[in-house]
């Protein structure tokens, strides 16, 4: 009889799909969990740094996210979401989805507070930007207003050089200095030859109006949508003074990839409220929040 009441309650589970559902999520979870840490455990001792098994842990959940959701290899805008504010805020961009695990896990994230009284002055190699007007597309990819020029646009630093691939906005800026935030900043996004990449960040403060702005806040394209300036040079939003600090951050944006180069210039350029106003309209805040530094030096060039 107990076979009997056995075999009845199995054929009643299995005609269940939300039990069966339940069951092959709860089965894979366990098993993408298990492999994490018998990987991580068994490649890690425990003279190895923290870093490296964040980037582990990053690395294989990624991965085997990805092969329990084919769908999101295959298409990478199939990926949860993301917003700035509420359920799918910067507070949950983890649980959004597996690639961006490291927005919680990894010690290396961005933006960060600049504290200039521990910052370690340091004979830092200049940053010499070789940027020069051409063409380029304006567009909103939901998120900010981005900028993407032609090939050509190179920054070095020391013997290194990285080209540059686009530059958007963030309001307010994610950067703080001292704990003050700017009304807006412009992060100049490079990938060099290896395929690190190196963010320079420009801060912009309210004041008159910034010329050089002009081309790209005058009409912002929509949601999706995009426009060709046919001539436009990004040096032209520099400040004059190149001083600035560096450290080792991550994409502010999922999946929050760590190991990205900082540079965030010292001083800031001006723009109007006109213009911030402009902006705004699109996007009133796309800032994350202040990362911790997790003990991550920040140099000052000299």
């Amino acid at each position: 009889m107990a076979s009997v009441l056995s075999l009845g309650a199995a054929a009643v589970y299995l005609q269940n799909p939300a039990t069966i559902n339940a069951t092959i999520n709860a089965t894979i979870n366990a098993t993408i969990n298990a492999t994490i840490n018998a990987t991580i455990n068994a490649t890690i001792n425990a003279t190895t740094g923290v870093n490296l098994k964040n980037r582990l842990y990053v690395l294989l959940t990624a991965v085997l996210g990805l092969a329990s959701n084919p769908g999101s290899a295959a298409a990478p805008d199939a990926h949860a979401h993301w917003t700035y504010q509420g359920k799918a805020g910067a507070a949950h961009w983890s649980e959004l989805d597996p690639v961006n695990a490291g927005c919680t896990v990894s010690k290396e994230q961005s933006p960060i507070n600049i504290d200039t009284t521990l910052a370690k002055k340091s004979p830092l190699a200049p940053l010499e930007f070789d940027y020069r007007a051409g063409a380029g597309e304006v567009s909103n990819n939901g998120h900010t207003i981005q900028f993407t020029p032609q090939p050509g646009n190179v920054v070095k630093v020391g013997d290194e050089s990285a080209e540059l691939l686009q530059f958007h906005f963030h309001t307010p800026s994610e950067e703080r200095i001292d704990g003050k935030r700017f009304a807006m900043v412009a992060h100049f996004v490079h990938k060099n030859a290896a395929g690190e990449l190196s963010v320079v960040a420009v801060l912009f403060k309210e004041g008159k109006a910034n010329a050089a702005l002009a081309p790209i806040f005058t009409a912002l394209p929509g949601v999706g949508a995009h426009r060709t300036l046919a001539s436009f040079d990004p040096a032209e939003l520099l400040p004059a003074g190149r001083a600035y600090f560096k450290f080792r951050g991550s994409l502010t944006t999922p999946p929050c990839t760590d190991g990205v180069r900082w540079q965030v210039l010292r001083q800031p350029v001006e723009m109007s409220r006109t213009q911030l106003a402009a902006f705004r309209k699109r996007y009133p805040m796309n800032a994350r929040p202040e990362q911790p530094l997790h003990g991550r030096m920040v140099e000052a060039s000299e």
